[in-house]
């Protein structure tokens, strides 16, 4: 920053900056005195609301580079060729805690990813686990209600969280994820990432193909153990964050290896399961990975307010080659991340320069609003114009999707293996004795503090269609722990 004098915040040179104006020496404060009436109001109003999940977090600056041709299956400029370079910001966080709550706790990380494109902003939003909660936006406020502070009693409630979950078994797989070894990262740099949802890639022929992301830690996995989380949690709160910025600094920029899954459109409805369940993986038996980038974070922000607090997300900021598809709980994040923003930052949230595209201009007619600075200026604010204004192009980012039947609450159709339990038991399944173990004393440790037995009953008996040993096994822990 220029060196020079100190102003107001309309540019005037300030006198004194240690004294309030006064009436005498000693005297009350005068109303007159603009710099402490400018400086007091501002610093009111220097929070904006913090995200409603998601709030906790940290980012970064980052590069992506192709390193295989994906031509075939997208026709998004920035995956164009091999080599190509595209700038990124990668913000992590935590999912239930607020602000100023500890990084190592046992809770999903966000991997919320923007690329500055050619074509404008790409968002991909995501987590560390390839699976969620649930399967249908509707049920996220409740979802998310129950890992938040109950209304009476002011704390997270291990009642409302296994209520939830035992009465939703569709939550059997994440939360075998989540009380497993991986359910605490070590840091931000040792964990992998996912798109989770299923999203859609159309190449220049006009074929689509059905698509999930994999971002794999060039860094390896490294976890914590309950006990060690607690003590990290409780030593350093800020213990992820200032593992990520440090890291950077140190030149020791963090990387993934970047893949995606991809299945034929015409595979989807006769698929063995419902691919666009979010609650569901696709073998890599079925679809393998297969690897076409490299992403590394090697600048930190400036200013953390600015470019961490204020970045926005949103998977409905999607470029020419790449769509969404008919997963319920991405059809509803199209609209809540962009309404949460405009509500959190403000309607022109999207003009801050950690969100603003950088290798093209934004030309819409949104006009005024909060903060709005007339970057416009004359140009007519409707289309079609006579005016030399933007103008649609006619072609689609994404195509089309076929659809039948009548309009209802209803659930998707039904395949073949369509079970909330299967995949949470191969999970299980495929862990070694220790890992197995870890588990059960995670998850028993936190049943244990449920106040009801129909409630752990429930629980378990969840994990019991999962697998019998994890139930069987999970239920004795349980019982020892409650006596």
């Amino acid at each position: 920053m220029t060196q020079g004098p100190l102003t107001t915040e309309a540019g005037a040179p300030v006198a004194d900056n240690q004294n309030s104006e006064t009436a005498g020496v000693g005297g009350p404060v005068l109303v007159q005195d603009q710099l402490l009436l400018e400086k007091l109001a501002h610093f009111n109003r220097e929070r904006i609301p913090e995200r409603v999940v998601h709030a906790r977090g940290a980012g970064a600056y980052g590069t992506f580079t192709v390193t295989a041709d994906v031509t075939r299956y997208t026709r998004a400029k920035f995956l164009s060729e091999v080599g190509k370079e595209t700038e990124t910001f990668l913000r992590f966080s935590t999912v239930a805690g607020n602000l100023g709550a500890p990084d190592a706790v046992r809770d999903p990380r966000g991997f919320a990813l923007k690329f500055y494109t050619e074509e404008g902003n790409y968002d991909l939003v995501g987590n560390n686990t390839p699976v969620f909660f649930i399967k249908d936006a509707v049920k996220f406020p409740d979802f998310i209600h129950t890992q938040k502070r109950d209304p009476y009693t002011g704390s997270t409630e291990m009642d409302n969280v296994w209520d939830f979950w035992s009465l939703s078994p569709e939550s059997t797989h994440q939360v075998t994820w989540l009380f497993g070894d991986r359910g605490i990262p070590a840091s931000y740099r040792h964990m992998d990432g996912f798109g989770s949802h299923t999203y859609q890639w159309n190449n220049e022929a006009g074929e689509a193909f059905w698509v999930k992301y994999h971002f794999k830690t060039d860094q390896g996995i490294k976890t914590l153990t309950q006990a060690e989380a607690d003590r990290l949690a409780g030593a350093d709160p800020d213990s992820h964050q200032r593992d990520l910025r440090q890291a950077i600094e140190r030149g020791e920029f963090p990387s993934w290896t970047v893949g995606v899954q991809i299945m034929p459109v015409a595979e989807a409805a006769k698929y063995r399961f419902n691919p666009f369940d979010l609650t569901k993986v696709w073998p890599h038996a079925d679809y393998p990975v297969i690897e076409f980038g490299k992403l590394e974070l090697n600048r930190n922000p400036e200013n953390v307010f600015a470019e961490v607090e204020q970045s926005i997300f949103s998977p409905a900021h999607f470029v020419p080659g790449i769509g969404p598809s008919p997963d319920k709980m991405l059809q509803g994040r199209l609209f809540a991340y962009g309404d949460a923003h405009r509500y959190r930052v403000g309607i022109n949230a999207d003009h801050l320069p950690v969100n603003r595209p950088h290798a093209t201009e934004a030309r819409t007619h949104s006009r005024d609003g909060f903060l709005y600075d007339g970057r416009h200026k004359g140009a007519k604010n409707y289309e079609p114009n006579s005016f030399g204004g933007p103008f649609q192009t006619d072609r689609a980012l994404w195509q089309p999707v076929a659809v039948s039947g009548v309009t209802g609450e209803t659930e998707a159709p039904s395949h073949a293996e369509d079970n909330d339990f299967v995949q949470a038991g191969n999970l299980y399944r495929l862990m070694t004795e220790e890992e197995k173990g870890r588990l059960i004393d995670n998850l028993a440790g936190a049943l244990s503090d449920v106040s009801r037995d129909d409630i752990v009953e429930r629980a378990v008996n969840n994990f019991r269609q999962a697998d019998g040993d994890f139930g069987k096994r999970l239920e004795a822990a349980v019982q020892a722990l409650r006596g």
